[in-house]
């Protein structure tokens, strides 16, 4: 694809409403649902815009979208159009049977689960709600007997650092289709204490190549851009650049950043490169999506690795990785910075890699 013209993603925040609590939370989600979300039918017009793009994957995410009562309707819309359509719905009392069940009838590809923890104090702690964890695992179970499609989502934090391998045997159990796993930015109910350090990161990708060797599901990170220069590292060292699983993943998300290939709609219908990258290039009640993504200078910039400052600019991995320019906002102020929580030196300088 050429992510100058359309996203392989498109990430719709149906709403913030959700009845966790969660420690990390990016939304800062409420309970309820905020008068000003965009409406049904303004959701429909979002729907056919996005389906200009051609073929990208949406997805349905929140707080918790089954706080919408019109959410199998969009779902349904969706399918109609053509697009491959996820959710993301919260491990509540409100994902019943019937709610999985009605997600696979409206024609949703793929339900993607969260599991911070492989057991209930580490997840529930996580979740700050009792239950959840038992709700999550009942979910995944439900939906792999109707035969629809399921993603394990994880935050890496301090919380589970060591509880990764067990959480990977839980993703299995599942039959999962993917292992995502999310690294954190500081916003919303964050605390930057809970982050790795550089070190740590390194470490946490070689435990993700050594498991992408072996496992039956896909391994496939947010906000850590520069999981995809360590894989190129490896397999460079190991098959002269290619190889295996970790080769299909590295060229398969290549270049997918913040406002590259990804394109994040809020629930005011604010155009975001991310979520986690709070600058607004416009608003879907005013504007175009197509228009915005392909031509305003806020995704320009930053579909233009060189832009980068530091060594983020220069690295002879930029057109791979690039780099989170959510946590470089977030750590730094600056979007276009390095990213804080790479150890990586590059080979080039400045001057040679400009040259």
């Amino acid at each position: 694809m050429d992510f100058n013209l359309s996203p392989l993603l498109v990430i719709w925040e149906v709403t913030q409403a959700c009845d966790l609590t969660c420690v990390h939370c990016r939304a800062n989600a409420q309970p309820e649902r905020n008068p000003h979300e965009l409406t049904t039918d303004e959701g429909y017009r979002l729907l056919e815009e996005t389906k200009q793009f051609g073929n990208p994957l949406l997805v349905l995410t929140g707080g918790d979208p089954l706080k919408r009562p019109d959410l199998y309707d969009l779902a349904r819309y969706s399918v109609q159009l053509g697009l491959r359509t996820n959710v993301t719905p919260s491990a509540t009392p409100l994902l019943t049977s019937e709610a999985i069940d009605g997600f696979k009838s409206s024609g949703i590809s793929r339900m993607a689960i969260s599991l911070d923890g492989p057991d209930a104090p580490t997840h529930d702690g996580f979740r700050r709600v009792e239950g959840t964890y038992d709700q999550a695992i009942f979910a995944l179970r439900h939906a792999r007997e109707i035969g629809l499609e399921t993603q394990v989502q994880t935050t890496v934090t301090r919380r589970n650092l060591t509880k990764l391998a067990q959480i990977a045997e839980l993703v299995g159990e599942a039959q999962a289709k993917m292992w995502s796993l999310f690294f954190l930015v500081s916003t919303g109910r964050l605390m930057e204490e809970e982050d790795l350090t550089p070190a740590e990161y390194e470490k946490v990708f070689e435990f993700l190549y050594e498991i992408s060797k072996v496992a039956p599901f896909d391994v496939k990170t947010t906000e850590a851009m520069h999981y995809r220069r360590y894989i190129a590292q490896r397999l460079k060292a190991e098959h002269g650049g290619r190889g295996g699983a970790n080769g299909r993943l590295l060229w398969r998300t290549t270049g997918v950043s913040d406002g590259r290939g990804f394109v994040f709609i809020s629930h005011t219908g604010e155009i975001y490169p991310s979520g986690f990258l709070p600058v607004s290039a416009g608003n879907v009640r005013s504007d175009s999506l197509v228009d915005v993504y392909r031509n305003s200078s806020l995704f320009r910039i930053l579909r233009t690795p060189e832009a980068n400052v530091g060594k983020c600019g220069y690295c002879e991995y930029h057109k791979i990785c690039g780099g989170s320019r959510s946590r470089a906002y977030a750590l730094t102020g600056n979007y276009l910075e390095a990213d804080p929580r790479c150890t990586y030196q590059p080979c080039q300088t400045p001057m040679l890699a400009h040259a």
